[in-house]
């Protein structure tokens, strides 16, 4: 079958488009763009690579809370006790949570996803661990985790091991890992539960914090600093020194609509980039962004044609 000319035109530019962006001076040790609505690859570099990914690990941790509390219609605003453990954990500590602080199963949630807070994470695996079904009878959160690596599964991350819910990964014996393309399955997949993206788009938040009977007042900043720029509403940032610096982001724009006869057709338009051990994960992850919608524009011009290789 002959195509029209010009679907031959724009599938061309669109190839021509991947092929140069492909071959660009890329700063990240790994990366990948997709389309959130099909999971189609934009866009790759070493995708399938195996790394550690630091903080990002926080998005499983929150959508095995969220899926829990939707199946069971826990109440989020439970509050909660931080454990001795959670609170020796180390690292990040935006919250300044100490142990025996009460705070809410939700403020646990900004904390962990807006201010990658480490002891918000680990308090939900404490939390939470002790409300999954648990057949092996494993201690709290070593179960939290369980759950982490059974979403892992389920959602066809092959190449992925969690082992632990903060991200950190100086203390492990076995090293957790990730890849840039497992991370974008985890995204996609976070973005069809409507609950995640309100958490991750918040630029700032007032969470409370009960301390002896007294009720303190805390400001969360998100440190995704690119919220807001180029419709980027989303998603988390990660470090550590095995790590180095990474970043998932979102992007959202306005459906695309298209008549045909009495139907309107209607096509979500979101983009997802996963850059793993950037130099300057701000910089590159905004030039990412733009570089992604481009290549989208191109795919999208030219049918959104789907090769089988290329799907998540």
């Amino acid at each position: 079958m002959k195509l029209p000319i010009r679907t031959l035109l724009l599938l061309t530019i669109y190839v021509i488009t991947l092929a140069l962006f492909q071959h660009s001076a890329r700063a990240a040790e790994s990366f990948i763009i997709v389309d959130a609505q099909t999971g189609y690859i934009l866009g790759s570099k070493d995708q399938d690579d195996r790394r550690q990914i630091a903080s990002l690990t926080k998005v499983a941790t929150a959508m095995v809370v969220l899926d829990w509390a939707r199946l069971t219609t826990a109440d989020l605003n439970e509050l909660v006790s931080v454990p001795a453990e959670a609170a020796a954990v180390g690292g990040v500590n935006q919250t300044g949570l100490m142990a025996g602080d009460m705070i809410s199963m939700r403020d646990l949630l900004y904390a962990s996803l807006m201010a990658s807070d480490n002891i918000s994470a680990e308090t939900l695996s404490f939390h939470v661990g002790r409300r999954l079904p648990n057949p092996k009878g494993l201690a709290p959160s070593l179960n939290f985790v369980s759950h982490m690596n059974g979403l892992a599964y389920e959602l066809k991350m092959k190449r992925t091991k969690f082992t632990n819910a903060s991200g950190l990964d100086h203390m492990e014996k076995e090293l957790p890992h990730s890849t840039a393309a497992d991370m974008a399955r985890l995204t996609r997949y976070a973005y069809s539960q409507s609950a995640f993206a309100f958490y991750v788009a918040q630029q700032k938040r007032e969470i409370q914090v009960f301390r002896s009977g007294e009720n303190l007042a805390i400001w969360l900043t998100n440190t995704n600093s690119l919220l807001g720029q180029d419709d980027i509403d989303g998603v988390k940032t990660g470090r550590t020194s095995k790590a180095g610096d990474c970043i998932i982001l979102s992007a959202d724009k306005s459906p695309e609509t298209k008549q045909e006869g009495t139907q309107v057709l209607i096509t979500p338009r979101r983009v997802i980039v996963v850059l793993l051990a950037s130099p300057d994960r701000a910089a590159e992850g905004l030039n990412t962004i733009r570089q992604g919608w481009r290549l989208y524009d191109a795919w999208a011009a030219g049918g959104r044609e789907m090769q089988k290789s290329r799907l998540l």
